[in-house]
């Protein structure tokens, strides 16, 4: 089972994985810990990742990016139509409301959802995962942020699923990081908390989350965000500036030429960062745009006074943090700054003035989403044993349920308040004659996340019925309604054989509620929304009671002094059909048609990228077989034969920068074929000139050593009969005349010519000679006779200790064998007189 952490940026992603020692972030390709999130769509095939960084500025309408801005998006969002203005490539609306990305891919125009693109960037991640960790990645856990809602999060499921990821966990990044905060730490308080204030500034986004942390656990108390504030936008101010700068300077308008915005967008990012640690900073960019080079220059205090509109939005999510929180900056005991745009010093000023602390930086900026989800992910997979650490994480929105009563009036109740622990279930109890629906709804958003229809279903008496409805937010914290159960309650007569209430049966005492108040034990809270009584709306209601107030065991009891039967209410369940409809998700079948379309695309990848390894083979085998037709193979081969072998290699190689550039895999395997056909024979007379000797030397050094053997005089050899060592003796001299007469015409060719003697011959040769000479001089000695024991005479107190034969056909018969203890013993049956059973000495 893998264990895996994806943290997906705006800009670059990071892949984080669980290995016996700890938390390692996995280097791409490139050996590099960030991957961009980019793909890029050519004639032939796709490029995501670093493989796609090189074709931003040569062709940016082609290369996908930031696509995290538009997951689960509709095309109308405000911050949507913003991100659009700075995106090279082409966005619609399409027909369900949602953006459509058009490019140009294997010569066709071609339009993708955002959802089929991010699913590409976690199939290149998890082919990074894959090639460390040597095995499949299934299982992962993945960062998100705290601020997407329903739709962004399925979108984020959906694209998981189309690249064969099955999450475990969507993690928020700021809980990521605080856990990959506090599961290292030994100093934490067992009874008091310690609160901790997470400052995330990243790409496009800025989140805070504030953690308190007690030995062993960590609990979120508060969320907040500005989802349009980040690094991003700092580049911004600095393009804007230098662009009416370069418009002034030099008469160019870089927004005409999409190629000279990417490159001076590039060269503001880099110049950030520059003035991240140095007052000033130069821009230098050749050739920007009508072939002209541009210069620029700026401060750190103008950069700063640029960017005030920015830096004043930076309070914002403090305060309303704090707030959530109930806590005020002396309640905070430290401050942890993470994400790449947190590196902006006036942003750490701002963060130093509230909180009246110096920020700090414990943690990786831009690793610590991902470790935090590889461990969220260890912890949640059985593979691996983790501290206990228990993670208490709140969802930062309020959810609410409406629905239109029988009267036509709108009514809705909050579910999930804000703050709501991840996973939770409800249990909601309605009361209703005939089918309803109703609608899951954010209470900060206008947009709904889905709609539920519940039924057909008829009560048994004709009234109206009593519905449980169970409403779950869970892990992921996306919302459904899980079932809904008709409960009907039926009253019967049970004869009863007893007046004690003692010895009535346990059975016979339980109330109908009990069952209702596991369910709610287990659903958190059973809220009572009858539409004729609205103020049950806002509260909660015991299970089993309409009006939230709990039965006694005692109305179902009656003590008389004779009971010959009782009263008791008998529960009915069942079942009433679900039927949901959540809007801007995949239905199954478009999921399919995704997945089906990815797989299409993976293996057009998978061809070309095999493709580029033939045609890369051909090329090289050109320049090395030339290389060595100059050097070592030229006395191995005709000079005619190796002229015409050159000009076939100029040939292939002229052809393989132009009619070839673009050929198909099987054209580039013939032509390597064919320059083998020409190439082996050189090749194996080489090879066989280099091993030959070695191979004599081995055949020489075998025969020596069976004529040695078979000459020599050891006492081990004496065995062996003259006769066969003469045998031995025979081979090796028709072996060594065999050599020499192979050996003598081998050396009288050049050697260009095919060769006499291969290396073939003599491993044969050698190994025949083994076979023959082998078995006759490691034949074993003979094992030696042994000697007679010598039987001792019987004596007439030896012959009263014999028994008796059993009987006078066995005394015959022992006395026609001859048998007698010494002459067993010489039989061959064994006599254990040495052995013992392990308690007693053996016998003297």
């Amino acid at each position: 089972m893998s264990v895996v952490g994806f943290d997906l940026g705006n800009e670059s992603c990071i892949v984080a994985v669980a290995r016996q020692r700890g938390i390692d972030v996995v280097l791409n390709d490139e050996s590099k810990r960030e991957t961009p999130a980019l793909v890029f769509f050519g004639d032939k095939q796709r490029s995501i990742g670093t493989a796609a960084t090189s074709s931003i500025t040569s062709n940016p309408k082609n290369v996908v990016s930031q696509i995290k801005r538009l997951i689960g998006r509709k095309f109308v969002d405000p911050d949507v139509q913003s991100d659009l203005q700075s995106l090279p490539f082409k966005v619609t609306e399409g027909p369900d409301g949602f953006p459509l990305i058009h490019v140009r891919y294997l010569g066709e125009e071609k339009v993708f959802t955002p959802i089929q693109i991010l699913a590409m960037v976690l199939s290149n991640l998890k082919t990074i995962a894959e090639k460390n960790l040597n095995a499949a990645v299934v299982d992962c856990c993945i960062g998100i942020p705290i601020y997407f809602t329903d739709s962004q999060r399925r979108a984020v499921l959906h694209a998981a699923s189309i690249a064969g990821l099955h999450p475990l966990r969507l993690f928020h990044e700021t809980t990521a990081t605080a856990l990959a905060y506090g599961i290292y730490r030994t100093d934490l308080p067992e009874n008091d908390q310690l609160n901790v204030a997470f400052v995330d500034v990243g790409h496009a986004c800025m989140q805070v989350g504030i953690v308190g942390f007690r030995k062993g656990q960590l609990k979120i108390l508060s969320h907040s965000y500005d989802s349009s504030l980040g690094g991003r936008d700092f580049d911004e101010v600095l393009f804007k500036y230098f662009v009416d700068k370069f418009k002034e300077e030099y008469k160019i308008n870089v927004y005409q030429n999409a190629r000279a915005c990417i490159r001076l967008r590039t060269a503001c990012e880099k110049l950030k960062k520059v003035l991240s640690a140095n007052p000033e900073a130069p821009l230098n960019i050749e050739c920007l745009m009508d072939e002209k080079d541009v210069r620029g220059f700026i401060k750190r205090e103008e950069f700063e006074k640029l960017s005030a509109p920015i830096l004043e939005r930076v309070k914002g999510p403090l305060d309303k943090a704090l707030a959530e929180a109930g806590l005020t900056v002396d309640n905070v005991h430290f401050v942890e700054v993470v994400g790449s745009g947190s590196r902006v010093p006036a942003i750490i000023k701002i963060l130093t003035e509230f909180f009246g602390k110096e920020p700090r930086r414990t943690m990786n900026a831009s690793e610590c989403v991902a470790r935090g989800c590889a461990l969220q992910c260890a912890m949640l997979s059985p593979t691996f044993k983790v501290r206990e650490f228990q993670v208490n994480e709140s969802f930062p929105f309020s959810i609410a349920l409406s629905w239109k009563g029988e009267n036509g009036v709108e009514s809705n109740t909050v579910v999930f308040p804000k703050g709501n622990p991840l996973p939770s279930l409800k249990v909601l109890t309605f009361y209703r004659a005939s089918t309803f629906s109703v609608d899951a709804v954010y209470i900060d958003h206008p947009t709904k996340i889905s709609t539920y229809t519940i039924g057909p279903f008829q009560s048994s008496n004709g009234e109206k019925a009593k519905l449980k409805v169970k409403v779950r937010l869970n892990i992921h914290g996306i919302v459904s309604v899980d079932s809904a159960t008709m409960i009907e309650e039926e009253e019967t007569e049970v004869p009863v054989s007893t007046t004690n209430l003692n010895e009535l049966p346990k059975e016979a005492t339980k109330m109908e509620t009990d069952e209702s108040q596991n369910d709610a034990a287990t659903a958190g809270a059973d809220v009572n929304m009858q539409d004729s009584k609205p103020e049950a709306d806002a509260g909660a209601a015991a299970p089993g009671s309409e009006n939230g107030a709990p039965e006694s065991d005692e109305k179902h009891v009656q003590l008389e002094t004779e009971t010959k039967a009782e009263s008791k209410k008998k529960v009915k369940k069942t079942n009433v059909p679900v039927q949901e409809i959540v809007y801007g998700a995949l239905s199954t079948e478009e999921l399919q048609k995704a997945c089906e379309k990815e797989f299409e695309m993976a293996l057009q990848d998978r061809v070309m990228e095999e493709t580029k390894d033939k045609k890369n083979a051909l090329e090289a085998y050109v320049y090395e077989m030339r290389n060595k037709l100059y050097d070592k193979y030229g006395e191995f081969v005709v000079e005619a034969e190796k002229e015409a072998f050159l000009a076939r290699l100029q040939d292939i190689e002229d052809w393989i920068y132009d009619e070839g550039e673009d050929e198909t895999k099987g054209v580039y395997v013939a032509k390597l074929d064919e320059l083998k056909t020409v190439s082996d024979p050189i090749e194996l007379r080489y090879k066989e000139w280099t091993e030959r000797q070695p191979a004599v030397d081995t055949l020489i050094y075998c025969i020596n050593s069976f004529r040695e053997a078979a000459l020599s005089k050891d006492p081990k050899y004496d065995h062996i009969e003259v006769e066969e060592k003469q045998k031995v003796l025979n081979e090796c001299s028709e072996a060594e005349a065999w050599l020499a007469a192979k050996l003598q015409q081998q050396n009288a060719l050049p050697k260009h010519a095919p060769p006499v003697v291969s290396l073939a011959d003599l491993s044969r040769k050698a190994e025949a000679l083994d076979r023959s000479c082998k078995p006759i001089m490691t034949k074993p000695k003979p094992p030696p006779a042994k000697p007679q024991t010598p039987t001792p005479p019987s004596t007439p107190q030896q012959e009263t200790q014999t028994p008796p034969p059993s009987s006078d056909q066995e005394q015959q018969d022992h006395h026609e064998e001859g048998a007698h203890p010494s002459e067993e013993a010489d039989s061959g049956e064994p006599m254990d007189t040495d052995k013992t059973d392990g308690n007693s000495p053996p016998s003297a």
